[in-house]
């Protein structure tokens, strides 16, 4: 298929946290014939540069809506500044995980509410990522049902502490979850160089999350743990969530 240029915008920002203790540097992607008339979605990513450079996620969205596939949505990138800063915001035991998930909850949701026109659901606030950045979306969703209701997950870490999340959420009627993980990977080499299986954790997730009332899609697909089969699988992920 042809690709066309990218009409709508992509920019830059930067939100002051007091939960981090530092200044946030976000992509935000609004598209095409965007208007303050107008109401929109909101899509979060964690590894934010990797969604925007890698998975070239605002083509992809500008596509989907332009082929009317998906509704009308702005994409919020949150890039990480380093791979062991990453680790500390991302990680279910992380030194800053609780500080991270208060920031999206308590500091981005309400910046993005007051500078763009979004609709206030929590079925409009879908928030998405890979390895890691999917774990701590997970978690945050599960903590907060009522702000953000959709999870887009490829490749997520799991651990025991993931999973009695999943076992503790009050509220999974509400949730509307979007996992994949690949069948090819069970030797993958992590930030902290361990090596470990992915595939065994995330086939236990499947079972823990599909005992409770989640609104769940979940899919295996053949490869390994690289943006080479979660960039092709983002389309599967968006129109399932915000078609």
């Amino acid at each position: 298929m042809a690709r066309r240029t990218l009409e709508g915008t992509i920019s830059d920002a930067t939100i002051s946290s007091r939960e981090l203790n530092e200044d946030i540097p976000l992509l935000i992607y609004t598209p095409p014939n965007f208007t303050p008339l107008q109401t929109y979605d909101i899509l979060i990513c964690q590894d934010g540069n990797d969604y925007f450079q890698i998975g070239r996620i605002p083509r992809l969205v500008e596509e989907l809506i332009t082929e009317g596939e998906i509704r009308e949505t702005i994409v919020i990138g949150v890039p990480y500044p380093s791979v062991r800063e990453r680790r500390k915001r991302y990680h279910p035991s992380g030194e800053k995980v609780e500080a991270y998930i208060r920031f999206l909850a308590n500091e981005l949701l309400p910046y993005i509410e007051n500078t763009y026109p979004t609709h206030q659901l929590p079925s409009a606030r879908t928030l998405a990522g890979d390895s890691l950045a999917a774990t701590v979306s997970l978690i945050t969703a599960l903590r907060y049902p009522k702000l953000f209701s959709q999870v887009m997950m490829h490749s997520p870490y799991v651990d025991d502490k993931v999973l009695e999340e999943i076992r503790s959420c009050k509220s999974p009627e509400d949730i509307v979850l979007y996992h994949v993980i690949g069948t090819k990977e069970t030797h993958v080499k992590t930030t902290d160089g361990n090596i470990l299986d992915f595939v065994t954790p995330n086939r236990e997730m499947y079972e823990v999350i599909s005992k409770k009332s989640f609104s769940y899609t979940f899919n295996e697909f053949d490869g390994d743990h690289t943006w080479t089969y979660w960039q092709k699988d983002l389309p599967n992920g968006l129109t399932t969530l915000l078609s």
